[in-house]
């Protein structure tokens, strides 16, 4: 039953980062929730790729989606098991080429914990 509940958190992240809801993208995430991305790295340097908390979250993702009004992603696969999701999709932006994503979440208590993005 757990493995079921982490995929439909997967399902309900997709569904929320598709509608640029961060309302419902941050109500799936722990108060203390951490996010390691590349993109991150580069673009906010003195996180060395890692936010800290749902106020850093919510700034990272609220910039994303103001700068990327166009930003979508596909699922392709998802795999869960009792503590945590991979998924890998598709980052589309209109007038880029296509990413292929693959992001792992940590879920504890039906909340994500941790979440890693990994791509080129």
């Amino acid at each position: 039953m757990i493995t079921q509940q982490n995929l439909s958190i997967a399902h309900r992240w997709f569904a929320a980062f598709n509608d640029h809801n961060l309302d419902s993208l941050l109500s799936l995430y722990d108060d203390e929730a951490e996010h390691f991305s590349p993109k991150l790295k580069i673009k906010k340097p003195e996180t060395n790729g890692l936010v800290k908390g749902k106020k850093a979250l919510h700034d990272w993702w609220e910039s994303a989606f103001e700068s990327i009004p166009t930003l979508h992603y596909r699922v392709t696969s998802l795999t869960a098991n009792s503590d945590r999701v991979f998924m890998e999709y598709v980052r589309t932006v209109e007038g880029e080429a296509d990413m292929l994503v693959a992001e792992v979440l940590e879920v504890k208590d039906g909340k994500i914990v941790f979440s890693r993005v990994y791509h080129g």
